[in-house]
Parts: structure tokens; C-alpha cells; sequence
């Protein structure tokens, strides 16, 4: 009888396990599927940011009625160029989840999808940590687009993280600031079926990319395949 109890709760710790890998597989997958579709876009990110960003974060299909005080409203995935200077190829990617209030959203009945360049490394090491309020322990904001995308504000071009959304068919520059990133530490345990952290997936490279993940990791690498940041900003990277 002990024996056959002990059978049915492994089988279904196994069942459920299988379940919420499945379900990272599919955030990850859609989260590949969106940067193509934005990336294929006329006047997408400017090439001038996407050159010299050291991460990515899409989060796709975040809906409205997810805002509020505290409430998961996003998740999805980050992926940076490999190398202790972030000069390599684009690694396989963290989950992560952005929560929290922001009161400069207009988003509408329908889903938005929001990709975040990080620029320095800076960014990067405040986003492996624990949360990050954006506008805060990260300066962000809203991405420059169209033809003076490099002639951006001073307030560009000192932020750590660039955001932009899309929604209703509008691709654009939008602030996040008040919101917080963090890195979803159970989807990165159920997408690789161990306890893992973001710095070690991004930067230490403990896991290759799965096959949900390839999508999301080829795209980026056909768009912007070399880091053109200022080689100065890149020495302190670690």
C-alpha cells in the first residue's frame, strides 16, 4: 500500500512538473514569436539602440487588466550577448516577470507587448539581482524611435534600460518608471529543471538555450549580431 502511494505521488509530482515546463516552454516561445514580429515591423527599434544593448527583455501579452498594487503583470524573457564584455553571441535566456504600478500606461482592452534594451552593464548586474524599480535602482526611459533615434535626449542617453510597447498594431517608446523587474526565479526552474539563477543562465552560461528558446536567441543574433557599444563602457563589465 506504501509502495503504491509512494508510486502515485511520483508520478504526479513528474506530471506536474512536466506541466509547468511545458508552460515556461510556451512564455518562452511566444516571447521569441513577438521580437520576430517586431523586429520584422517597418520602424521598429532603432538598430542604433538594439546595436549597442548588452540584454533584451521581451514580455509579451501583458494585459491591463493585470495592473495593480503588487500584481504580477508581465512575464517573459531576457537574453544578453555572451562574454565577460558582452561582446559575444546572444546566451540562452532567463524568465522574468515586471509588477507593479505604472501610471503613465494607456493600454487600451487589448494586450501589449513590451521589449526593454539594457544599454551598460550596469543595468545588467542591478536586473541579476533581486527587484529592480525601474526609474529608480535603474534609470529608464521611453525608446527614441524613427530617424533621430542618435540624437536622442540626454536623458537617453544616460538611461540604463530603454522601454518600448505594442498595442493595437503601434509600435512605440513608452516609460515603465514606478514598475519593478525581477528575475522569475520558479520559471527558470521549471524551464530547466533545476535550481538556477539568472546570473547563472545569462552570464555563467550553466544551461544551453532549449528549443523553446532558440527562436528568441536566433532572432536577436540575425538583427544584431555585434555589440557597437563605446569599447570604454565595456571594460568594467563583469
Amino acid at each position: 500500500m506504501k509502495k503504491s502511494l509512494a508510486i502515485l505521488v511520483t508520478v504526479t509530482l513528474a506530471c506536474v512538473s512536466a506541466q509547468a515546463q511545458k508552460k515556461e516552454e510556451e512564455r518562452l516561445k511566444h516571447s521569441g514569436e513577438v521580437l520576430m514580429e517586431i523586429l520584422n515591423i517597418p520602424d521598429n527599434i532603432p538598430k542604433y539602440w538594439l546595436d549597442r544593448a548588452e540584454c533584451v527583455i521581451v514580455l509579451p501579452s501583458v494585459k491591463k487588466a493585470a495592473f495593480g498594487v503588487g500584481a504580477n503583470i508581465g512575464r517573459g524573457a531576457m537574453s544578453c550577448r555572451s562574454g565577460p564584455t558582452f561582446t559575444g553571441p546572444w546566451g540562452p535566456p532567463a524568465m522574468y516577470a515586471l509588477e507593479g504600478l505604472s501610471f503613465g500606461l494607456q493600454l487600451g482592452g487589448q494586450a501589449t507587448d513590451f521589449v526593454l534594451l539594457v544599454e551598460n552593464n550596469k543595468g545588467v548586474n542591478a536586473l541579476l539581482g533581486s527587484k529592480v524599480k525601474l526609474g529608480g535602482d535603474a534609470s529608464a526611459a521611453a525608446g527614441p524611435k524613427g530617424r533621430d533615434a542618435e540624437a536622442a535626449t540626454d536623458v537617453t542617453m544616460h538611461a540604463e534600460i530603454l522601454t518600448y510597447s505594442r498595442a493595437r498594431g503601434l509600435f512605440a517608446g513608452v516609460s515603465l518608471e514606478g514598475s519593478t523587474l525581477r528575475p522569475d526565479g520558479s520559471a527558470n526552474n521549471n524551464l530547466y529543471g533545476r535550481d538556477i539563477t539568472a546570473r547563472q543562465i545569462v552570464l555563467e552560461h550553466k544551461v544551453g538555450t532549449p528549443e523553446a528558446g532558440k527562436l528568441f536567441v536566433s532572432e536577436l543574433e540575425k538583427a544584431s549580431p555585434r555589440n557597437k557599444s563605446d569599447p570604454k563602457s565595456l571594460e568594467t563589465a563583469k
